[in-house]
């Protein structure tokens, strides 16, 4: 008993892997765009520094509702970006949550910006409740974060912004055990 292959199947085993090969490489380099056109340009985002304006954002909150954040002005506004795969997010909710709280109608909003799909945050949320308004937005290079300054796009990420609008401190990493008032003080 012979355990070579036929040789017929043998020929159609080499063709089909030429013709493979020489498949892969034409559409490996096979480009739409004509030649010497270079690729398209990434989108540039500025991010806010202290001093400028808050950009304009619009984000949907967790019923799908857009929420423009300049409707929060007329009084301080503590953004805080988080996700809930983020460990040290989650270790600093309470004591944000303890924060809005304690804020009344007149003191520092605070607001949560979710880098996160609505069902990853939804479920979170049944865990770790907070009723203070949350937004969400998907995680990039242009994401909410990014425009707000957070160049480096690490998480936790925290604004402050004045009743004017603009951008008073950012804060990158979570907050210390009682750090958040002094924090918020401008």
């Amino acid at each position: 008993m012979s355990l070579r292959p036929p040789r017929r199947t043998v020929v159609v085993v080499v063709i089909a892997a030429v013709l493979g090969i020489g498949a892969g490489m034409w559409f490996a380099g096979h480009d739409e765009r004509p030649a010497n056109t270079p690729p398209p340009p990434r989108p540039v985002v500025v991010a806010a520094q202290p001093g400028d304006p808050m950009p304009a954002i619009t984000l949907p909150d967790l019923q799908g509702q857009p929420q423009h954040l300049a409707s929060f002005h007329g009084r301080p506004l503590l953004i805080n970006v988080w996700a809930s795969w983020c460990g040290p997010c989650v270790e600093e909710m309470p004591a944000l949550t303890t924060f809005a709280d304690a804020q009344g109608a007149t003191g520092v909003q605070v607001l949560g910006l979710a880098l996160d799909t609505p069902e990853g945050v939804r479920d979170f949320l049944t865990r770790i409740p907070v009723a203070y308004p949350i937004v969400l937005d998907t995680p990039g290079p242009a994401d909410a974060s990014v425009r707000l300054g957070n160049a480096q796009g690490l998480l936790p990420y925290s604004v402050l912004v004045d009743a004017q609008g603009r951008i008073v401190k950012q804060k990158l990493g979570p907050f210390a055990a009682g750090e958040i008032e002094a924090w918020a003080r401008h």
